[in-house]
């Protein structure tokens, strides 16, 4: 059989559109005679009424409102081919699809943006904000191309590099007496706690550290995202556990204090294994991998480990 015709195609859509022969013809610039054979065309193809007249007017049969929703995947398919081609044409160098931790998104991400959108404004970038397993889930389905997720993952459809070295620390209001030097699980049962959703992934990390203190005399309050936690912790309404990335710069009503034991939650890029280089590709995820700081001293990185409230500050080193 042969392949389908594209013209038929778009003249029984517009035919079923626009309710008659003539008007498609003319948005066609074609003969009405011309639109008829273009349909008669494809109802002798299958042996299938198309399209019906009633009256003076057409409309589509149900095998022709079938056949119209083809039509019109098949219609914006060959719109982007066309897209892609001319942008080939014009230097566009391809669209990569990333997917990442809201963490990342807020204080990893926008300089490396900015510099993709000045040095390459012929990629097309497509940012999406997702939990961790959803990210690899994505990745590992080809939905997206890479992703910045928290460490550690493990499969081995992913290659997986670990970024930036990070911990998660404890916020408390300002307002609390006697904080520790260093919070340990037990301190932290007993102060009303408000944490990220249950799929973040931190959320498993933090009740894994709080284990031998299960069940907690009041559930974590769960804020939904570490920027409501910091805001919340703020008003004095109780501890949270963010990574520290999100608290180099904090509000002048939190205090900061490390972990014991500590909790990790590096910074890794994922993609998947064998995955051709294109151009695009390539540029997008070197850049991401400039946010690589293993190796740099901690003194170096903007990582707060115990702050009595000031922005930067350190009451320990």
């Amino acid at each position: 059989m042969r392949s389908l015709n594209l013209d038929q195609l778009r003249a029984l859509t517009e035919v079923a559109t626009l309710g008659s022969f003539s008007a498609a013809a003319r948005r066609l610039n074609l003969t009405q005679p011309a639109v008829s054979l273009q349909i008669r065309e494809l109802e002798a193809r299958w042996g299938l009424r198309l399209i019906e007249r009633v009256g003076k007017s057409a409309r589509a049969t149900a095998p022709g409102r079938e056949l119209i929703e083809h039509a019109r995947r098949i219609a914006q398919e060959c719109e982007a081919a066309e897209s892609a081609m001319r942008g080939l044409r014009d230097g566009w160098l391809g669209r990569v699809s990333i997917s990442t931790t809201l963490t990342a998104l807020m204080y990893d991400l926008p300089p490396i943006l900015r510099r993709l959108r000045t040095d390459h404004p012929k990629i097309d970038l497509a940012i999406t904000n997702m939990a961790t397993r959803d990210t690899i889930e994505s990745i590992i389905q080809g939905t997206v191309d890479l992703g910045l997720v928290t460490l550690p993952v493990k499969s081995s459809l992913l290659s997986v590099t670990p970024l930036r070295p990070q911990v998660c620390v404890a916020i408390l209001p300002k307002s609390v007496r006697d904080i520790p030097d260093e919070v340990t699980p037990h301190y932290a049962a007993g102060q009303a706690l408000l944490l990220e959703h249950e799929r973040g992934a931190i959320y498993p990390r933090v009740m894994s550290w709080l284990a031998r203190e299960l069940p907690l005399p009041r559930p974590p309050m769960q804020v939904g995202i570490i920027e409501a936690a910091k805001q919340a912790v703020a008003s004095g309404l109780g501890m949270s556990i963010v990574p520290d990335v999100s608290v180099a710069e904090h509000d002048s009503n939190i205090v900061v204090r490390p972990l014991k034991p500590a909790i990790s939650c590096t910074l890794g890029l994922v993609a998947r294994r064998n995955v051709p280089s294109e151009p695009a590709y390539a540029i997008v995820r070197d850049a991401l991998l400039a946010l690589r700081t293993f190796g740099i001293s901690p003194q170096e990185r903007r990582s707060p480990r115990a702050s009595d409230g000031r922005p930067g500050g350190s009451s320990k080193r």
